[in-house]
Parts: C-alpha cells; sequence; structure tokens
C-alpha cells in the first residue's frame, strides 16, 4: 500500500472526496490537502504543497483534481524536480508512472465521472516505472530543468 497525498479545488471537491474515501477502502494512506469544502479556493496553492510535500519525500504519489485538470497540472510542474500528468483514461494513467515516472496524476471532474477516476487512479498506482528507452529520456527532462532558474 501506498501514502498518497491528494487535493483539489472547489469545482472537484465531491470527486475528491469520492477518490480519498476510494483510496483508503483499498488501504493506502492518504493525506488530504484540500479543499475542505466547496468554497472558492487558489488551486496553484494546493497543486504546489502537494507537490512540495512529495518533492519533500512525505507521500509516494500524488492526484490533484480540478475542473480540467489542467490548471492543477500546470501549477504542480512548476515545482522544480516534479512531474505531472493529465490523465482522462487507463492509458495515459499508466503511461504517465511506466514512460514519465510521473510522481503526480490529475483529473478534471469536469471531464471525467467517479467510476472512470476510480479506475484511472488503480490504473496509476498499479504501473511502475520501466526504465529502459524511458529512462534516458527522463534524465533528459532533468537536464532542461536544471538549466532553468530556480
Amino acid at each position: 500500500m501506498m501514502d498518497i497525498a491528494i487535493g483539489c479545488d472547489e469545482a472537484a471537491f465531491t470527486l475528491k472526496e469520492t477518490i480519498r474515501d476510494f483510496l483508503e477502502a483499498e488501504g493506502h494512506t492518504v493525506t488530504d490537502y484540500g479543499t475542505y469544502d466547496g468554497a472558492p479556493v487558489l488551486y496553484p496553492d494546493i497543486a504546489v504543497t502537494v507537490a512540495e510535500a512529495i518533492k519533500a519525500g512525505k507521500h509516494e504519489r500524488g492526484i490533484l483534481l480540478c475542473g480540467t485538470g489542467i490548471g492543477v497540472a500546470i501549477s504542480a510542474n512548476k515545482v522544480h524536480g516534479i512531474r505531472a500528468a493529465q490523465t482522462h483514461d487507463t492509458y495515459s494513467a499508466e503511461r504517465a508512472m511506466k514512460s514519465n515516472n510521473a510522481q503526480i496524476i490529475t483529473l478534471g471532474s469536469r471531464v471525467i465521472g467517479p467510476e472512470l477516476a476510480k479506475t484511472i487512479v488503480k490504473a496509476y498506482l498499479s504501473s511502475q516505472f520501466s526504465g529502459g528507452p524511458s529512462a534516458e529520456k527522463i534524465s533528459r527532462i532533468a537536464y532542461y530543468e536544471e538549466r532553468l532558474p530556480v
């Protein structure tokens, strides 16, 4: 079982609650970084907090949600060393980990429903980075990231 961080904005609050409950029922440890109700929040704050916690080694993986999954992905990817991948199907969820070693996946509550979201999360968590030809590509991403100002 894994230690997973989860966070969302108000648009994805209900889906986040569903995913959190699903993960706990599967035996995972889940730390919820909010939002904790449907009140408006600035999703970049939550996404960056989750990404920084993962970077610090507090959690093995993360799941971020907003209306589309796009905004939280962009925000989380601002944290140096983090790879967050938007996923809306099981194939992209598997490849996020197997090919891209993504520490975080993002989901859009206005794009997918709860049952598909559970299937996507399960596919992501059951995948492992395969290395091989992808390892060189991940190294190249890190190379370019190191050239950017922090």
